[in-house]
């Protein structure tokens, strides 16, 4: 009998021991395997956040702050808290309502219309995000591929249970929410669903009044504009597109990791796209373990946001300034003329364009192109820009193709000397009309007054801007020496210049034949006389006629056309890029060719078509104008190129007038600019017309 008790009692023995065992264990999990070690008895979860890293500075050359970011917070929703709280559809449906009350946008990615009758929108959505609707389809009850759209929502609705009497754009908004944190349950490894990106602080205000569960802000930085000047320039941020996806998505760091996230912001115009490898900052990642209620338990980064590199450019704020300010005034006092009645050359003007450089260097100093528009609202009012007069998006600085005009014959000068076609001081005689094969043309003088030049040199017809001696010049060269001069001083060559620009193209057989047909293809002695005064079927972009300039002034030496001085760190501690200066190609200017034009241009600024400007400036400049006919009608366009000093050369400034009338009318803006950059008062701004000094 006593034998059997101590059975029983080891049998409970046990039975006590196991049951010790299992609520040890129990507690164990609960305590320390939910809760990550806490001594918190909630169940937690982990959830990872995506710290975005802030974008590189654009400064001017001098640090001016041309853009840069500002603070925000977006609106981020903890999947797990508000999926464990009662009411999600409800909170959800919120939560939209409000969103569209406030017309503020938030993040949707699921690829089905918003609106009934329900179509799949995957095309516009990149390639990951496709296999993520892929991955999602099985992941709710096994759905098929090829399940129509109308069927999916159905069957969505009843999987969410999405109360029937919810109209089909609600339930489409709810199940779109319920989409995005699906995604972010087990079935890929994105960070915590970004809601609202920039909220507005009215925005930000009005959703946490929901009280929804799990809704919380996050610190962030979007782009700003501390400038209105440079627009066509400075370009602008959106989230990467599905096909730049496809490319970015290649880019690995040191460790194999991905640069971009696939729904990163990426510079899409202008220097934002130039320069992006510098500007685009690597995003961290955070670790948070809340607890059920959303209760923060413990933060820590997995990695560490890495911001962007600064870009100092070569553009000079003050300059560009001066170049945009005086562009626009010039064109709207021109179209002002004619709303008063005066009948003023120009007074039909449409736009133009200025380019400033650093001679010694390529360096783009500033780079105006006008009309012009607000960047900082760009995206606000795209389409009322779209619709505006005289094209405001249109970047005439880089892509405007324009016949130079007059100023195309120093080229005619250097390619004369340099054959020895003429010397310095050979005379050719103005006759006032030039005639070739049945073909006549005037000079200006003679089409003004009957009258002309006479006998007259290289550097007289610069300063007088005589068309007879480079007609006669035009038909002593071959078209060969006249194209591969104007090739080797950079006309109708890249620039090199990091945007995009257009090539325009030189007056010559081969480019005729492609743009025409029939007979209008053909190249008769007419086309090569008119293509020795820069008209023909000349055509370049102002960039590359301050190329041209400052090839001239550097006796043959073309320098790589450049937006980018250098690359600092974040903090502006490490000197990370100094750019330096390229020579593209150089020319074989001879010293007679040289003191030629500079002298022939020297009488432009003092006794020419340029002295009521340039007669008594304190630094000595080289300059030409041009007055260039073209196709549509209206008033000639207006051309103007200098460089100075002439002793040593520092600045080339280039202005082109669409319909401006003279050369001499913008050569006004060009003043101003150098006024600027030498720090020197206003000296004069009386308008003289082109071949009004003989």
């Amino acid at each position: 009998m006593e034998r059997i008790t101590r059975v029983r009692a080891g049998i409970l023995l046990l039975i006590f021991l196991v049951s010790i065992a299992f609520f040890a264990l129990r507690v164990y999990d609960l305590q320390i395997i939910q809760t990550d070690g806490t001594v918190s008895n909630q169940k937690t979860f982990t959830i990872y956040t995506r710290v975005k890293a802030a974008r590189g500075d654009l400064l001017d050359s001098n640090g001016n702050k041309l853009v840069t970011n500002r603070a925000s917070y977006d609106l981020t929703l903890n999947h797990y808290v508000l999926l464990s709280a009662n009411g999600t559809n409800d909170y959800l449906l919120k939560m939209v309502q409000l969103c569209r009350e406030l017309e503020v946008p938030y993040v949707d990615h699921f690829p089905v219309s918003k609106t009934a009758p329900f179509t799949y929108t995957l095309s516009d959505y990149n390639s990951t995000w496709q296999g993520y609707f892929q991955k999602y389809l099985p992941s709710k009850g096994g759905l098929d591929s090829d399940i129509t759209a109308p069927l999916l929502m159905k069957k969505l609705r009843d999987l969410y249970r999405i109360p029937e009497e919810w109209s089909d754009e609600d339930a489409r908004a709810v199940i779109g929410l319920r989409y995005e944190m699906d995604l972010r349950r087990d079935l890929t490894n994105l960070p915590i669903y970004v809601f609202i990106e920039d909220a507005s602080t009215e925005a930000l205000s009005a959703m946490l009044e929901l009280n929804v569960p799990g809704l919380n802000t996050e610190a962030s930085s979007v782009r700003q504009y501390s400038t209105k000047y440079a627009a066509h320039i400075l370009g602008y941020c959106s989230p990467m597109t599905a096909k730049q996806w496809e490319e970015y998505k290649k880019l690995k760091d040191e460790n194999g990791k991905n640069i971009y996230e696939m729904d990163a912001l990426v510079g899409q115009a202008g220097l934002e796209a130039a320069f992006e490898e510098y500007l685009h900052g690597i995003d961290g990642l955070r670790k948070d373990v809340v607890a059920v209620d959303g209760t923060l338990i413990s933060q820590s980064y997995v990695v560490e946001p890495k911001a962007g590199k600064n870009v100092e450019l070569t553009i000079d704020l003050n300059l560009q300034m001066a170049a945009e300010d005086s562009l626009a005034k010039l064109i709207e006092d021109l179209r002002a003329s004619a709303q008063e009645g005066k009948k003023v050359d120009g007074a039909d003007a449409e736009g133009g364009a200025v380019v400033v450089m650093n001679v010694k260097t390529g360096e783009v100093l500033a780079c105006a192109s006008y009309p012009t528009y607000d960047l900082s609202k760009f995206f606000e009012e795209y389409e009322s820009i779209k619709e505006m007069p005289y094209a405001p998006l249109f970047n005439r600085a880089l892509q405007g193709e324009y016949p130079p005009g007059s100023t195309y014959k120093m080229s005619m000068v250097v390619a004369g000397i340099n054959s020895e076609t003429v010397q310095k001081y050979t005379k050719i005689r103005d006759k006032g009309v030039f005639e070739i094969n049945g073909f006549t043309a005037n000079c200006l003088k003679y089409t003004q007054s009957h009258g002309n030049h006479g006998d007259i040199t290289a550097m007289e017809a610069l300063k007088v801007s005589c068309n007879y001696y480079f007609y006669e010049l035009a038909n002593r060269l071959t078209l060969e020496t006249i194209d591969s001069t104007a090739k080797g001083l950079g006309l109708g060559e890249p620039t090199g210049i990091e945007l995009y620009e257009k090539l325009g193209y030189r007056a010559n057989a081969e480019n005729k034949a492609a743009m025409y047909t029939g007979d209008d293809a053909r190249w008769y002695p007419a086309d090569q006389v008119m293509a020795g005064i820069g008209q023909s079927i000349n055509k370049f972009t102002p960039m590359q006629l301050c190329v041209y300039t400052c090839t001239l002034a550097n006796k043959g030496i073309r320098y790589k056309a450049t937006f980018l001085n250098r690359v600092v760190s974040s903090d502006y501690r490490t000197l990370e890029l100094e750019n330096a200066p390229v020579i593209l190609s150089q020319m074989n200017i001879s010293q007679e060719a040289y003191e030629a034009y500079t002298e022939g241009m020297r009488l432009v600024a003092t006794e020419g078509t340029a002295q009521r400007l340039f007669k008594n400036y304190p630094v000595e400049m080289a300059a030409k104008t041009g007055t260039a006919q073209h196709g549509p009608g209206g008033s000639d366009h207006g051309a103007f190129v200098c460089y100075g000093p002439v002793a040593d050369p520092e600045i080339a400034v280039v202005v082109y007038g669409e319909k401006a009338g003279h050369g001499t009318t913008v050569a006004q803006i060009a003043k101003e600019v150098l006024d600027v950059y030498f720090s020197v008062d206003e000296i004069g701004d009386v308008i003289t017309n082109e071949n009004q000094v003989s």
